[in-house]
């Protein structure tokens, strides 16, 4: 896995945004990271993200009984959390275009 610090960053942004989709459970937000390529994200990483998110007001949580057996909990954003995602969508953006200049060679509008 890439360097933990920019993926922890990078990984509390996108189960976000997961959750945006709709009332999620973490098996399945691990499912969706896997699908888009987070293939080394493990229950270890997501489960404290998960928690710093509903602590900080970004998530809610849910728990109710699962169609296949026990008690699951279901996460759901919060209008706090939706403000939140879009800035850093806006902030992730403008980050990786300007790294991207630089690493790669790259004027901020694409351009080399």
């Amino acid at each position: 896995m890439a360097d933990t610090q920019l993926m922890k960053g990078i990984l509390e942004g996108c189960t976000l945004a997961l959750i945006a989709e709709g009332e999620t459970y973490g098996y399945q937000i691990l499912s969706d990271m896997a699908a888009h390529g987070f293939t080394d994200v493990l229950e270890g990483t997501l489960y404290p993200i998960l928690t710093r998110l509903e602590r900080n007001g970004l998530i809610q949580c849910r728990k109710a009984k699962s169609p296949l057996g026990p008690v699951r909990k279901y996460y759901s954003i919060t209008e706090h959390g939706s403000e939140y995602l879009r800035e850093f969508r806006k902030n992730y953006t403008y980050v990786t275009a300007c790294a991207d200049s630089i690493l790669n060679g790259k004027d901020i509008d694409g351009s080399t």
